[in-house]
């Protein structure tokens, strides 16, 4: 790991305001290391980033933050990996943007591990939050790093998965290291720094904001080998994520789901474009070459054993969400004999209720 003296050399650079990542790799090619760089007069640093920007890298007073991020170097398990240490990420450095510097809190050799990246939506269906967690748990089984970015429904479920199994998980935050967005995912994020890693490459003190997560998404798809969507919308940060991929030569995969729910359509068009359809974790452990199926897990479970009635109402649900008036249409069951199967279906985790009073099967 790279030294305090040079540490507060990359943390000054990396607080600058309006400078970016792209500056700072500007400015590194040409004058070598931070400290090379403040060396530099302002003329010579005008000629790389002009007159404002090589003023403001001079000017600009970046104690405050440098106190800030060696104070929190102090923490246990809580570290910075800049471009020129030999821990960064070689994955990171085939994406077009690679970050300068990565604030880590957990195993800074999680960040080096064979990965996929599952991500969807936050406001996910039940059926996509169970697909998600069980992928993942797959993947984590045959040995595979599960990433994603620790927001809530798709992302939540991804990094459950992957810490059920021997892979673990890492999530890629879109605020500073020393925050976690959203607050309800804080015990997910505590036992993530615990067994794997919380990894962010935004200053200390960053909140949420919106433009924060499409930068953060480049690193979920670079540090992956490949990324699965599980649910998106057409407008999903999913389908950046995908695409980010694209450019990185990352296989890209997409799970199926109804012509009708607008959560499928996201992923119907990334599998038009040329992501691969998956129905299982198998699907993607052959097409990554990591195939070992006696440690992945098969998800195409067999339907449950229901007899009578509850097979009839079973039967009736069908694949699609439905509404309680066509299940007792298709059935011809009592209200109340119908009410009795789906709260027993419900109680065994076979059955979800969604908004609007529709129900799914599981």
């Amino acid at each position: 790991m790279t030294d305090l003296a040079d540490l507060a050399g990359w943390l000054r650079l990396g607080s600058i305001p309006g400078l970016g990542a792209v500056g700072q790799r500007q400015l590194l090619a040409a004058f070598g290391l931070p400290e090379q760089i403040f060396a530099a007069d302002e003329p010579a640093l005008a000629a790389v980033l002009g007159q404002a920007l090589a003023r403001q890298v001079l000017s600009h007073d970046t104690r405050p933050a440098v106190e800030r991020g060696l104070a929190w170097l102090q923490a246990p398990d809580q570290h910075l990996i800049t471009l020129a240490d030999p821990a960064y990420p070689p994955l990171l450095l085939e994406i077009p943007d690679p970050p300068p510097l990565l604030y880590v809190k957990g195993q800074p050799a999680c960040l080096r591990r064979p990965s996929v990246a599952v991500v969807g939506a936050r406001s996910a269906t039940p059926q996509g939050v169970r697909n998600a967690e069980d992928f993942a748990r797959s993947l984590s089984e045959a040995g595979l790093q599960v990433v994603s970015g620790l927001a809530l429904g798709i992302d939540a479920a991804a990094h459950r998965g992957g810490l059920a199994g021997p892979g673990g998980s890492l999530a890629v935050i879109g605020t500073g290291a020393d925050r976690i967005y959203p607050a309800r995912n804080e015990a997910l994020a505590r036992q993530l720094a615990e067994e794997g890693a919380v990894v962010s490459d935004l200053p200390l003190g960053s909140g949420p904001l919106a433009h924060h997560f499409p930068r953060r998404n480049r690193i979920i798809a670079g540090l992956a080998k490949g990324v699965l969507v599980v649910e998106a919308a057409v407008q999903s940060g999913s389908l950046i994520t995908a695409r980010l991929a694209v450019e990185c030569s990352r296989e890209v995969f997409a799970i199926p789901g109804s012509i009708h729910a607008p959560l499928a359509k996201g992923c119907h068009q990334l599998i038009r474009e040329g992501a691969k359809l998956v129905e299982s974790a198998a699907h993607i452990l052959e097409e990554l070459r990591l195939d070992e199926p006696e440690r992945a897990l098969a998800l195409d479970l067999p339907p449950p054993a229901l007899e009578g009635d509850e097979a009839r109402v079973w039967d009736a649900l069908g694949v699609e969400a439905t509404e309680m008036d066509l299940l007792l249409q298709r059935t011809s069951l009592t209200p109340e004999a119908l009410y009795a199967i789906l709260l027993t279906l419900e109680l065994e985790g076979r059955l979800a209720r969604l908004p609007g009073g529709r129900l799914q099967r599981l």
